[in-house]
């Protein structure tokens, strides 16, 4: 049957069209005939099937099926679609009239259950008497399936999604991660105004099959319905923003919801994660440019937060929000010690001065600190953790930056980037070298340009500071400066092997490399004379 079906699927892909002919159901004919010459994914109009009904539909042992709808929102191209929460927001509304279950779970499309127990975990929170009544939601860790063994890209973000996230848990609760989260339904939206037309009253106690509950979940998901209402704004998943998850999460627990951790041992859902360095470091710039669309709006967690919530858990989201100006320190300390030691000038304290010992210690401390976290307290293999501290260099000199020129240009109204998708997808030859371990290039991305050329002014201020050692001395001076350089290239290894060293297809690509090496011989070559 799987394989009839994927035939079908391929055939109809590949002519681009579908022929009623070959749809036997009336009632998948009836929703196919909506797709016409003029249906496309800007425009195109409501679609609610009804596929499953438990009042009709039963498996083949007479038990009841549940409920299967299929609903795609009408799309105009002159209207904001609000992306995924302008979706939910219209799941919400169709929902509410046609089936109106009391508890949402929100999960992405790319996930799956790994655990049919977890709607029983649910409802040990969501029914214990003595749970608070405040309880909003209920969140799983995002986890992912078909990672690689060291992690190379840092795809399964642990700290974020199972170690920081404790932290919150502590407080008022775990933020929503746009996807493993189950919401009570009048949390997210205010009963007396979800699933109704404006000045009419709700209709959830007729037959989903009627043909005025139909009527109406047509007008709830159509392009003018949020017209003057509150929807995105106080009612249901928030706008403004393209990490609307977070902020959605931050907005309730301003209003005085709380939220909790679901943590089992047993993942609870798995999704795809990114498999290609170009798709990594593009997901990162997308969420964090999201999130400083949080922080500098007018319920800034800094200032909003702090006023309408715990004060710490306020921290905890202005932490996530402004992690982007990461890259400022980040960036000084792969470019400026560096410089000035092509140039042989010491900035910092020399090896035989007492104050030495204070960099070492936080060095050292910083990454045992960072090391505890990830292999101990989240039992991750120490070969993932080096991967993660590898890619947060990257990050920081590259979709951090981007993050905020992307978010500086859209808020003066300037040309961006625009809203890049992650692809899942890849060829035999990517999945190949992804399960191996081996960094994948192959695209002329500009997130490539930052950490390339990084790479090059470290290799080449090492060179020149081992070389200057063996022949001058003055180890004691510029140990530090050469210590840098050389942490960065060990870091930085797949990149310059990407650059220099490999011949397959996915390589560094020659555009970026010639790029990089050009500009960091300007680089030394304007220091030099400058100084």
């Amino acid at each position: 049957m799987y394989e009839n079906m994927k035939s079908s699927v391929e055939a109809v892909m590949e002519s681009g069209a579908l022929s009623l002919d070959q749809v036997i159901e009336p009632g998948l004919r009836d929703a196919f005939s909506k797709w016409t010459p003029s249906f496309t994914r800007r425009d195109h109009p409501t679609v609610i099937q009804i596929l499953l009904n438990n009042h009709v539909d039963k498996d083949i042992s007479g038990g009841v099926m549940p409920n299967l709808i299929y609903v795609s929102r009408e799309k105009n191209s002159n209207k904001p679609h609000n992306f995924k929460a302008g979706a939910l927001n219209v799941m919400l509304r169709v929902s509410d009239l046609m089936t109106n279950g009391p508890i949402v779970l929100v999960l992405d499309c790319d996930m799956y259950s790994n655990d049919p127990e977890t709607p029983l975990r649910v409802l040990c929170y969501f029914m214990d008497p003595k749970a608070d009544p405040k309880l909003g939601f209920v969140q799983f860790p995002q986890k992912f399936h078909g990672i690689n063994k060291s992690d190379i890209y840092a795809s399964d973000f642990m700290p974020e999604t199972q170690i920081l996230i404790l932290g919150m848990d502590g407080l008022l609760g775990a933020h929503f991660m746009g996807t493993g989260g189950f919401f009570k339904r009048y949390v997210i939206c205010d009963a007396s105004l979800c699933g109704v037309t404006k000045g009419s009253v709700q209709i959830n106690l007729k037959s989903m099959n009627t043909e005025d509950v139909l009527a109406l979940a047509h007008e709830v998901a159509s392009c003018n319905y949020e017209d003057d209402t509150k929807w995105g704004s106080e009612i249901g998943f928030r706008y403004g923003t393209i990490t609307e998850d977070t902020y959605t999460s931050f907005r309730l627990h301003c209003e005085g919801w709380k939220s909790v951790l679901c943590n089992p041992k047993r993942a609870a859902f798995l999704g795809g994660s990114p498999s290609s360095l170009n798709d990594a470091l593009t997901q990162i710039k997308r969420w964090y440019m999201g999130l400083l669309e949080i922080f500098f709006n007018k319920y800034c967690p800094l200032i909003n937060g702090v006023r309408s919530m715990n004060p710490l858990h306020a921290l905890c989201y202005t932490h996530y929000t402004l992690r982007s100006f990461w890259s400022i320190p980040i960036v000084i300390y792969a470019f400026v010690p560096q410089i000035l030691l092509l140039n042989s000038v010491p900035i910092f304290t020399k090896v035989s001065e007492d104050s030495f010992s204070l960099y070492g210690f936080l060095f050292i401390g910083a990454y045992i600190k960072d090391f505890l976290d990830f292999v101990v307290f989240g039992r991750g293999a120490t070969a993932r953790w080096w991967n993660h501290q590898r890619m947060w260099l990257m990050w920081g000199l590259s979709s951090y930056p981007f993050a905020l020129l992307e978010w500086f240009l859209k808020a003066f109204g300037l040309s961006t980037f625009g809203f890049n998708v992650t692809s899942k997808a890849v060829d035999e030859e990517r999945k190949r070298l992804y399960e191996q371990g081996v960094f994948e290039f192959g695209v002329d991305s500009v997130l490539f340009y930052p950490i390339s050329v990084a790479s090059m002014v470290n290799l080449w201020s090492f060179v020149k500071g081992v070389t200057g050692v063996v022949i001058y001395g003055r180890l004691d001076e510029f140990f530090l400066q050469i210590f840098i350089s050389g942490f960065a290239v060990v870091n930085s290894w797949p990149i310059n092997e990407g650059m220099l060293l490999r011949k397959d297809q996915v390589k560094m690509p020659l555009k970026i490399t010639l790029a990089s090496i050009v500009t960091s011989m300007a680089i030394y070559f304007l220091t030099f004379y400058g100084f």
